[in-house]
């Protein structure tokens, strides 16, 4: 089994995220490749949820370009802060959408007004 590649230090994600801003593609494909281990680690969290493991990743890795694509290295934030929001936010989406297909507010007799708390897996 492969695993992931090493994240990067602070010094090589700047000088990424400065080829990136300058037009380079091959960086931005390494601070996505770099940070697919973040991708792995918040999907599994959510590996009790009932989706598919694979949906979820695919979710995540959407995720994880759009914070590449938009991230602003002149807030003083390293890009892993920035696209841990970026990478959960879509999954918890998710999540809320099939809690409220399976668990409508419409129907609230059947929960006595109350959302199970079925999306987190408990640390």
């Amino acid at each position: 089994m492969q695993s992931f590649p090493k994240p990067l230090t602070s010094e090589e994600e700047r000088c990424y995220l400065e080829r990136y801003r300058n037009g380079d593609e091959d960086a931005k494909n390494i601070l996505i490749e770099k940070n697919l281990r973040l991708v792995a680690h918040i999907v599994k969290k959510y590996n009790n949820s009932g989706r598919d493991m694979d949906e979820l990743i695919a979710i995540g890795i959407v995720g994880l370009v759009k914070a590449v694509n938009t991230f602003d290295a002149d807030k003083g934030n390293r890009i892993v802060t920035y696209a841990a929001r970026c990478i959960e936010k879509p999954i918890l989406s998710l999540m809320r959408f099939y809690v409220l297909k399976r668990f409508p507010f419409t129907d609230q007799s059947r929960t006595g007004g109350y959302l199970p708390n079925i999306l987190m897996k408990s640390t």
